[in-house]
C-alpha cells in the first residue's frame, strides 16, 4: 500500500516505519526532522507543517491511507493545546485530501476499568495527565467524524522505552477496556504495537472503533 505516515521519527512513529517498510509498503514519512529517517527506496521523506489542514491535504493526497503518530513532544510546554489543535488540523486535512482510511494513535488514558476512564483515576500519574486528557478529547471529536474511515488505537498502559526491542510477534485486542495478562498487567512492546496498527491498515476490523491490544 501507498501509506502516508506523520511523525515517522517519533518513539512510536519510527517503530511504525520500520514495520511498514518491513511488510513491503511504500511510506511517504512525514517528520519535524526528515533528516533522522533512515535511507530506503520506499522511503519518501516529506516536511511540512501539520497544524496547517491544507498542507497536511497536500502531503497525503494520492495515498491509499494515512497513519497518525503525531505527538508535540512530552517537554513542550504548550503539549495540552497543541495535541488537540495538531490531531484535530491533521483529521482535518486527511479529509480535504480525498484519503478515507485513517489510523490514529492515541493514548491510553481514556481507557475504561469499572467505568473509568484511567486519565481520572487518582493512580494516573499526574505529569502525564495533561497531555491524556488532550487526546482523550480528541477521541470524543473524531467518533463525531462520518466521512473517514478512522480508527483510534490506544496502546497498553505499559508501553514504554523499557519495552523497547522485544518483538513477540503477537497480542490480544481490546475495545474500550485495557488487555491484562496473567499477572494483571497491560503491557505492549512498542514493536508489537507496530505489529497490531499495521495488521489493521492490511485487515481492518475496527473502522470508526477505538481498540487496544496487549499481551
Amino acid at each position: 500500500m501507498k501509506v502516508a505516515l506523520i511523525g515517522a521519527t517519533g518513539f512510536v512513529g519510527a517503530a511504525l516505519l520500520k514495520e511498514l517498510l518491513d511488510r513491503g509498503h511504500e511510506v511517504t514519512a512525514i517528520a519535524r526532522h526528515i533528516e533522522k529517517l533512515p535511507a530506503n527506496e520506499h522511503l519518501h521523506p516529506k516536511k511540512g507543517d501539520v497544524m496547517d489542514p491544507a498542507q497536511v491535504a497536500e502531503l497525503v493526497k494520492g495515498h491509499d491511507a494515512v497513519i497518525s503518530a503525531y505527538n508535540p513532544g512530552w517537554s513542550n510546554p504548550d503539549i495540552g493545546t497543541d495535541i488537540p489543535k495538531g490531531m484535530l488540523a491533521i483529521e482535518q486535512g486527511v479529509e480535504r485530501s480525498g484519503v478515507r482510511r485513517f489510523i490514529v494513535i492515541g493514548g491510553a488514558g481514556s481507557l475504561e476499568i469499572n467505568g473509568v476512564q484511567l486519565v481520572d483515576s487518582p493512580q494516573f500519574p499526574a505529569e502525564y495527565k495533561v497531555a491524556a486528557s488532550a487526546v482523550r478529547d480528541y477521541l470524543n471529536v473524531i467518533r463525531k467524524n462520518t466521512v473517514l474511515d478512522w480508527t483510534f488505537f490506544s496502546p497498553a498502559i505499559l508501553m514504554n522505552h523499557d519495552t523497547a526491542g522485544v518483538r513477540r510477534g503477537h497480542y490480544r485486542t481490546g475495545l474500550d477496556n485495557p488487555v491484562f495478562d496473567e499477572k494483571g498487567q497491560s503491557v505492549l512492546s512498542v514493536e508489537d504495537l507496530a505489529l497490531a496498527v499495521v495488521d489493521e491498515l492490511e485487515q481492518p476490523r475496527h473502522i470508526r472503533q477505538r481498540f487496544t491490544a496487549a499481551y
